[in-house]
């Protein structure tokens, strides 16, 4: 396969221009370009340079908290209306900045730019959206006389200064996820973005800023994970902590976090079952599949790569999945003609191509793709491995690549059983036209979502976050903003009497 030209009938990534020299970190409401090594965002398709900052220190860090927290009672003081109005006005500007955020998501990632224009970037503007209406819509228990002498009330009160950590999958949308519930429920915030990704953020916090967002309310800091990330989690000045990333690194950040007692909120990795029954629609599973197992090139910690199906179509599965699979275009991620696009780095292609070799050494059997091709950048092909043993590398650790695995099972008991062997809890899917089968599914099968009949779609009105391995708490929906906000209990006594009846629990009167 070639890398394609790309038309110039649609070519968002290409009209818009990503600034080659930037200020790593955005503090106090400015750009600040920091102190630290000389750093490169490299395009993965083409290994070419697409901007050059200074990493952020742990000093940095200290200036960002400290911003953060000067704007603090500010923030967390100012009406819903008017933390709405900034997320509302933050929406249309990222919409109306939608070729530039295309154009950074696509330059640093990777993804095909129909990817990022279609999904990513709409999905991340409708997600500020969500937030600026949720910002106004803050429920708790009716005020009253619960103890018939006291009225009691519940305040919702934001956490603080949050503390998040993002990885380079979704730049734009784990910023948003992170970011903007926090600021809705008018806590302050201290992102650090993956130093291999950062420009879709620092354009966000630009743009919050143009919105009417408070200098120190958002700020971005980009440095490593073992200094600045740990620097920020451990942070004594921060209230909270949340983060997107390997289930490995955030047990490290919860570490950190726990050395002060921080709130901490982490959404890990997955590995995710593809569950298809006797009854299932084959050619919708097949296709579901495909689709679900090489978004953002296997990237996605709720892709399918555990397909899990009935003996019976089981033969048929795997000839139609390979089949789907050699008609996907790989190549340059600007072309909207492209499928897949390459992974993140020369290094983690060469984890996924070595995982991959070593398949058959335990009984795997490579149906299609197992190599890089011909190209420039990181690229891998769209890769089916059938057979896999339940002990196996590929089947049990997580790949993070365009690499899906499958097992037959012989009865619904033994397919729940395969589904839930694992560590993990992110996301699963379940095929079947039974509705009791699904019911079941949904019911039985341990993760925090499961889709009936598809695998993947989001909606910024529903949770999203897991169980297990995959993590704690929720990003998006109004479930996610409980994350950011403590609640508070004010009982208030109603009757003026100074000696009140629980005192004798206490003293007798004399």
């Amino acid at each position: 396969m070639t890398v394609a030209e790309s038309p110039d009938r649609f070519a968002p990534a290409r009209r818009a221009t990503v600034s080659t020299s930037v200020a790593g970190s955005w503090i106090n409401g400015a750009a600040v370009a920091t102190r630290g090594d000389a750093h490169r965002v490299i395009n993965p398709a083409t290994d070419s340079v697409v901007a050059e900052y200074a990493l952020a220190t742990p000093a940095d860090i200290d200036a960002a908290v400290t911003a953060a927290r000067t704007a603090l009672p500010g923030w967390a003081t100012a009406t819903p209306a008017e933390r709405s109005a900034v997320l509302a006005k933050l929406a249309r500007l990222a919409d109306e900045h939608a070729d530039l955020l295309v154009a950074e998501e696509v330059s640093q990632t990777g993804k095909p730019v129909r990817l990022a224009s279609e999904f990513d970037v709409p999905g991340s503007v409708d997600n500020i959206d969500f937030f600026a209406g949720a910002a106004r819509h803050l429920e708790g228990k009716a005020t009253a006389e619960y103890s018939g002498d006291h009225t009691s009330s519940i305040r919702r009160e934001a956490v603080g200064v949050v503390a998040t950590i993002t990885p380079w999958n979704y730049p734009l949308q784990m910023a948003v996820w992170k970011v903007l519930p926090a600021l809705a429920a008018g806590c302050t915030v201290v992102i650090k973005p993956c130093e291999l990704t950062p420009l879709t953020t620092l354009t966000l916090a630009r743009l919050a800023g143009e919105a009417g967002l408070p200098d120190g309310v958002f700020n971005v800091v980009t440095g490593l994970g073992a200094d600045v990330g740990t620097a920020l989690a451990g942070h004594r000045d921060v209230d909270m902590v949340t983060f997107t990333g390997s289930t490995a690194v955030g047990r490290k950040v919860m570490a950190a976090a726990a050395v002060h007692g921080h709130r901490v909120q982490l959404e890990l990795g997955g590995k995710a079952p593809f569950v298809v029954f006797d009854d299932a629609d084959l050619d919708a599973a097949i296709q579901g599949a495909v689709a679900g197992a090489l978004i953002n090139t296997g990237q996605d910690c709720t892709a399918a790569t555990r397909a899990i199906v009935a003996r019976d179509l089981y033969d048929d599965f795997v000839v139609g999945v390979g089949e789907v699979m050699g008609k996907v275009v790989v190549g340059d991620p600007q072309d909207p003609d492209t499928d897949l696009g390459p992974l993140i780095s020369a290094a983690h292609r060469d984890k996924v191509a070595a995982m991959v070799a070593r398949a058959p050494g335990e009984g795997g059997r490579i149906v299609c793709g197992g190599s890089a091709p011909d190209l420039p950048g990181s690229f891998y092909r769209p890769t089916l491995i059938a057979d896999v043993s339940e002990s196996s590398e590929v089947y049990r650790d997580e790949i993070f690549g365009p690499v899906l695995t499958v097992r037959s099972f012989t009865d619904d008991d033994d397919a729940l059983r395969q589904a839930n062997d694992t560590e993990y809890g992110l996301a699963a899917s379940a095929w079947t036209r039974d509705v009791y089968r699904a019911q079941r599914a949904s019911r039985e099968i341990k993760a925090g979502c499961v889709w009936i009949n598809d695998h993947i779609p989001i909606i910024s009105e529903m949770p999203h976050g897991g169980m297990g391995a995959s993590g704690f708490g929720k990003d998006m929906s109004d479930y996610s903003l409980e994350e950011y906000l403590t609640i508070k209990h004010v009982m208030s006594d109603i009757t003026g009497v100074a000696e009140k009846d629980w005192h004798r629990t206490v003293f007798a009167k004399r």
